[in-house]
């Protein structure tokens, strides 16, 4: 058994727990081969392999089936559609692919898995066998493509993502994986993503699960279900997509679409996911650490991909066999491994450098009724409020043009905040969502609602 390994950017001590992690996966979860990367800072920082075969391994550069994860591809080229403004994400989809019979779908509930389709498609395994028995949308969805009402539950739907990718081609003109090259693959350099394998690539097998036996499994072209699970890719591509979902390209996603698309937009499923699922992205916790990225499968593969926004790492597991080796979890261990043995540097704090652009006056502390609040100007001129206790509601606000801010997280994202001057030009209060926050205490001087009693604070007397 060999260990392919390229160490490129991590501590000796991180090294060998990685090794160990998928050492260990690969033995338990008896995978003829299992391959893995961790992306931090923009940059792939390990590599490593075990594999069943004496001799050699497999490394960054072998192709290995995907399966769902293929499903956030897809889910960039929607988002580039809406970025775009050729389409809504409240659109329903009778808008744009007429003649469904699943019309009434939003395009945003399609992404989100919140559209009531049926899981599956109706007839054969669709994973083991040929596109060409569902050659029609109305193959794929049958006569009774609804499971739950649109909108009612997250309800997770291979179909749904075939009818994104049909919403695609109808929009751009072209087949779905001619697109996806042009405007995702090739702009991130992402040369080693296909829809057929291309060697070096990886066979897929089943493994007998009461025996130490393998059997080939099929490979099939999945027709129409290819945007819900046809790509193979590297440990080494998928690492820079991560990377990409983490931060954006402003050739393909801007990082605000970017983080759109791992902001929940769906309720946890029980049994199924911790946080939730975003826009083709899904959402989860590990011992409080939040992740997001994708999980796929296929017959002969498994394949993991997470990433910590809070922590900037990333990893990669992709593994050839149908069931046994968990690579989703694998590869959330692997992001802990490396957050937690090398935790990230913060930015060094830098002043703020043209504090004209916002008045001190909002800066400090505030008043929401008798909770404290503090507001602090940041140096790239957004505002954060949050409480001077341990708990209580926190946003961070972007700078607009005309003076005003807008939340970008939490309770308040989306809402106005508007400092509200007096006659000489000072400032009054803050007006934030119909919340008046005043400089004291139910401040007399304020619009407080309600108003404030003309006697004041007082004691028991």
């Amino acid at each position: 058994m060999d260990e392919i390994s390229e160490d490129l950017d991590v501590l000796p001590g991180t090294r060998r727990v990685l090794r160990h992690r998928i050492a260990v996966a690969q033995s338990e979860g008896r995978a003829p081969s299992v391959v893995a990367a961790v992306v931090r800072g923009g940059k792939v920082v390990w590599e490593g392999s075990r594999t069943s075969v004496e001799g050699h391994g497999p490394d960054g550069n072998v192709q290995y089936r995907i399966g769902s994860i293929t499903k956030t591809f897809t889910a960039v080229l929607v988002m580039r559609l809406r970025d775009e403004g050729l389409l809504g994400l409240g659109d329903p989809l009778e808008k744009h692919l007429p003649g469904t019979g699943a019309g009434e779908v939003t395009i945003a509930q399609l992404l989100a898995h919140t559209g009531g389709l049926a899981a599956e498609t109706p007839g054969e395994w669709w994973e083991r066998t040929p596109g060409a028995l569902r050659p029609e949308l109305a193959d794929v969805l049958g006569d009774e493509p609804f499971r739950h009402a649109p909108g009612s539950r997250h309800h997770y739907s291979n179909p749904g993502y075939t009818l994104l990718g049909s919403l695609i081609e109808a929009l751009r003109g072209k087949p779905w994986e001619e697109v996806l090259r042009a405007e995702v693959l090739e702009p991130l350099g992402l040369d080693r993503t296909s829809g057929s394998p291309q060697a070096p690539h990886a066979g897929g097998w089943a493994v007998h699960p009461w025996a130490d036996l393998m059997m080939p499994e099929p490979l099939e072209d999945l027709g129409l279900m290819a945007p819900a699970g046809q790509l193979w890719s590297t440990a080494r591509d998928l690492a820079r997509f991560a990377d990409f979902l983490m931060r954006g390209d402003e050739r393909v996603l801007g990082a605000d679409s970017v983080r759109e698309m791992r902001t929940s937009a769906a309720p946890p499923e029980p049994g199924i996911a911790e946080v939730g699922y975003g826009l083709g992205i899904q959402l989860t916790a590990q011992n409080g650490r939040r992740l997001a990225g994708h999980s796929g499968s296929l017959p002969g593969f498994v394949a993991g991909l997470w990433l910590s926004e809070a922590d900037d790492v990333a990893a990669v597991v992709l593994a050839n066999c149908t069931s046994g080796l968990p690579a989703s979890s694998v590869a959330a261990d692997l992001v802990a491994v490396v957050a937690d043995a090398e935790p990230r540097f913060p930015q060094p704090w830098r002043p703020f450098t043209e504090s004209d652009q916002v008045p001190l006056e909002v800066c400090g502390p505030w008043y929401w009724g008798t909770s404290a609040q503090v507001v602090r100007l940041k140096a790239d001129g957004s505002l954060e409020l949050g409480p001077m206790g341990a708990s209580g509601r926190s946003a961070r606000f972007r700078a607009e043009p005309d003076g005003t801010w807008t939340g970008l997280s939490g309770y308040y994202a989306g809402e106005t905040l508007r400092a509200v001057r007096r006659g000489d030009g000072s400032v009054s209060h803050l007006d934030l969502a119909s919340f008046v926050f005043t400089r004291e205490p139910y401040d007399a001087q304020a619009p407080v609602p309600g108003g404030v009693d003309p006697q004041g604070w007082r004691g028991i007397g």
